[in-house]
């Protein structure tokens, strides 16, 4: 297991976090922490993971300003 903070792309988490679901084993759970601003992000958010064959475990407003995200990937 492995936390990946993304707050610090702002709005602009999106690439980064599907750059680090790609680069992660089969199984690996990761916990992603990113700001959410409006809703929006943490819809897409969702649904890259899925798309990249996760299973999103937990999905929680951490703060005012922050969303945590956990995933598990798939296997391939």
């Amino acid at each position: 297991m492995r936390r990946v903070d993304l707050r610090h792309l702002k709005s602009e988490f999106l690439i980064a976090l599907g750059q680090q679901i790609k680069a992660s084993e089969a199984d690996e759970v990761i916990i992603f922490l990113f700001e959410i601003g409006d809703f929006n992000g943490v819809a897409k958010a969702v649904n890259l993971a899925y798309n990249l064959n996760c299973e999103v475990m937990n999905s929680l407003k951490f703060n005012q300003v922050d969303w945590v995200l956990t995933i598990k990937k798939g296997k391939i």
